[in-house]
């Protein structure tokens, strides 16, 4: 029985939409992120990249079931909230306790959850995107990650404790929501999928875009240092981003903190 329970979960799980960002856009993600956090912590990630892209790619499917129920429908509900942040406690009880190798994979394989979190992909509503829509929307970003430039979203959100996660995943979800309706008018039009081929950084999907791939950055790195700071982690020498001015006559923010992609 508990077998078929099991399979029954599995095959819902697989039967949602909870792919959420492909793994060749994971990796540029996760490498981004590192950029914002202190150089001790972003060495000590990458020294582990390759176990953490493993690990994030093995959620159990009762959670991702759940993630993507609830990214859906744009809030997260109390359970899967409390699911992802044992998910971060488990992190921080194994660097406690001196696991500081399978603490910091766990840590970094938090990349998943801050990822999907910040995709507008995944917060369909609750009919879902005709079909095609998500894959075309990924391969748009892909083609498009050259020309998008990579911007804090927001500064306050790497000073977040980690008691304060949950609450900010929320907002994460909730933004994700609102950009969501974007994809469906500019991937199908007319009855018929919009090929992203089509699409170039003049329309409002570069926009989506570009700001989702930014939120997602800075959520990785917020979820990553909440934790770190948690477990009294090594936090100087921390990447102060640039500061970069709108030209006059341009109607942009006053400021906007610029990353390099040079690794």
């Amino acid at each position: 029985m508990r077998r078929l329970a099991w399979n029954g979960v599995l095959a819902l799980a697989l039967a949602l939409p909870a792919a959420a960002w492909p793994s060749h856009l994971v990796e540029p993600l996760q490498r981004d992120a590192r950029r914002l956090v202190p150089r001790s912590l972003a060495q000590l990630l990458k020294e582990r990249e390759t176990q953490i892209l493993e690990e994030a790619r093995r959620l159990p499917p009762e959670l991702v079931q759940a993630l993507a129920a609830d990214l859906a429908r744009g809030a997260l509900s109390e359970p899967t909230a409390r699911a992802l942040e044992t998910r971060a406690a488990g992190a921080e009880q194994a660097i406690k306790a001196g696991r500081l190798s399978e603490g910091l994979v766990q840590l970094g394989a938090l990349v998943r959850i801050a990822a999907d979190l910040a995709d507008p992909a995944l917060a369909s509503g609750p009919h879902g995107f005709p079909a095609g829509v998500t894959g075309e929307y990924y391969a748009f970003v892909e083609r498009s990650l050259p020309k998008i430039p990579v911007v804090l979203d927001d500064r306050a959100a790497l000073k977040l404790p980690r008691q304060r996660l949950p609450a900010y995943w929320q907002e994460l979800a909730a933004r994700s929501r609102v950009q969501a309706p974007v994809l469906r008018a500019e991937l199908w039009k007319g009855g018929r999928l919009v090929s992203h081929r089509a699409i170039d950084y003049r329309n409002p999907l570069f926009g989506v875009a570009s700001l989702s791939y930014s939120r997602a950055v800075t959520a990785i790195a917020a979820t990553w240092l909440a934790v770190w700071r948690e477990v009294k982690g090594d936090v100087t020498r921390q990447p102060a981003p640039v500061v970069v001015a709108p030209r006059v006559g341009f109607a942009a923010p006053a400021t906007v903190a610029g990353l390099s992609r040079e690794d």
